[in-house]
């Protein structure tokens, strides 16, 4: 293990390399047989488990339902709303065959050229055009609305350069999908459901991050309106961590899914989608984690305690063993996760830096004379500080230290953050200080070209139009024509 962390690229050397020797080391994901596709492993499955579990509860908590829709979309369904198919036409993997079959030659299967299937078939790279052919049969009045269906999935889109959570040809992901009967009400949840991802990733992830509306240019294909979470890393790119879609009647029109409202009139349904995907655990990786491993924030970590015992024979076990058991029943009965790792096929030394490693918030050692002392020996993973405590009273304490420890973890974060943010005036300051990383706020025109020249000359998109802080209108840092309000660059994932 002292070799493992040995191995660990530092962040100030090769930011990108040590993200790819963590994901690999820490035992959360690993290259799959695939191209572009992961395995992700038991380890990383309980961190995505804990992050899925919670935005279910709080998806369920606003009125929210799940449902399963198929992976197969028929080819004439992308058709049917053209930006939407324009926006994903090169990410589609498509279904042409339905059966293999022996070569004649021996060598093995080949597909069976009989099998050719009437319509091909879209591996879904989203659900938007399957759900709403659905919707068409389950809505016929207002008394049949709202629908508010989410769905945990897998999905496809088909990525040449690739990086494990951050960017996959497929990925796990939710996506919720509503049905209003009017334009507020959609919009209304559109802005709700981003609400719901920013709590949950400063709560939670203990990332912090600026909402804000998209770019006509990066707004999702098919929508109206996109809005967006935006956190910003330790090297300086931003990570678009969530987006909640205002569809309009867009999907409703192109699957003629029409309602008899309240004055009897047939009239389009309004609509709103929204998801998040694993692209949540590079950002959790990347906001928090050190050149020693992963940093957890206490509400995400499958492990939020673990126990190591450090002894010379079974008898000192034994009785490390029984003094170790009322402070496990205790914490668990504080709903706190914790695991006591007596196993004899590796030393203390190894389990210490492996717990590290994975970013385990809580290291307890007991040994022989601690049990004298009435003591334990504390070390708290965000800040490397070790202690001694007394073992009277130790589950209350770490239950408050769970606490601190996320506050904390959430606050180094926010620092980082307000550090890496500046405002500029001129487009010559902004191409100095967009070489420097971070969240550039700058005026702009409000123009697509000026948005292309930008990105082209800089590599810096618009992350977003913020919907809080300073509204005060200028002049465009490039043009010079009039800006309503500063917006939100950066380079970025």
């Amino acid at each position: 293990m002292a070799k493992e962390l040995k191995d660990l690229t530092k962040r100030a050397e090769n930011y990108s390399q040590w993200y790819n020797d963590l994901v690999v080391k820490a035992d959360l994901a690993e290259q799959s047989a695939v191209r572009g596709c992961m395995v992700i492993k038991p380890y990383g499955y309980a961190i995505w488990e804990k992050m899925q579990q919670q935005l279910d509860r709080m998806f369920k908590e606003t009125g929210h339902q799940n449902a399963y829709f198929p992976l197969l979309i028929p080819k004439s369904f992308l058709s049917r709303e053209a930006e939407h198919v324009e926006g994903f036409a090169k990410e589609c993997a498509v279904v042409t065959h339905h059966r293999l079959k022996n070569a004649p030659d021996g060598s093995g299967v080949i597909v069976d050229p009989e099998a050719r299937l009437e319509e091909e078939l879209i591996i879904r790279p989203t659900s938007e055009t399957i759900i709403w052919n659905t919707y068409r049969n389950w809505i016929n009045s207002y008394r049949d609305l709202p629908i508010l269906v989410n769905q945990w999935a897998n999905v496809m889109r088909w990525e040449m350069r690739t990086r494990m959570f951050l960017r996959t040809a497929e990925f796990l992901w939710q996506e919720g999908h509503t049905a209003h009967a009017t334009r507020e009400e959609a919009v209304e949840e559109t802005v709700r459901m981003l609400n719901v991802y920013a709590d949950f990733a400063e709560k939670f992830m203990a990332v912090p991050v600026i909402k804000g509306v998209k770019s006509p240019n990066e707004r999702f294909a098919g929508a109206l309106d996109t809005y967006t979470i935006e956190a910003m890393m330790q090297d300086g790119k931003a990570l678009q961590s969530g987006t909640s879609h205002f569809l309009g009647q867009n999907f409703a029109k192109a699957f003629d899914v029409t309602f008899i409202n309240k004055e009897n009139k047939p009239e389009y349904v309004w609509a709103s989608s929204w998801g998040v995907s694993t692209r949540l655990m590079g950002a959790l990786i990347m906001t928090h984690s050190d050149d020693n491993g992963l940093v957890l924030p206490p509400h995400l970590a499958p492990i939020q305690v673990v126990i190591v015992p450090i002894y010379k024979n079974a008898e000192q076990l034994a009785a490390i063993n029984e003094a170790v058991a009322p402070i496990m029943d205790k914490l668990k009965q504080f709903g706190i996760s914790v695991k006591y790792d007596n196993a004899e096929n590796r030393r203390p030394g190894f389990k210490f830096a492996d717990y590290e490693l994975k970013g385990v918030p809580v290291r307890l050692a007991i040994g022989a004379r601690d049990l004298e002392n009435g003591t334990v020996e504390l070390m708290r993973r965000d800040t490397l500080e070790k202690s001694v405590h007394p073992l009277a009273g130790i589950e209350e304490y770490v239950k408050d230290l769970l606490e601190e420890i996320q506050e904390n973890i959430y606050q180094k974060a926010l620092k980082h953050r307000e550090s890496m943010t500046r405002t500029v005036e001129t487009y010559d300051e902004f191409k100095t200080e967009i070489e420097k990383g971070g969240f550039i706020l700058a005026h702009w025109d409000g123009t697509a070209e000026t948005e292309e020249l930008i990105k082209a000359e800089t590599k810096a998109t618009i992350r977003c139009i913020p919907l809080e802080g300073d509204k005060t209108e200028g002049v465009c840092m490039v043009t010079g024509r009039p800006s309503k309000q500063r917006v939100v660059f950066a380079r970025s994932y």
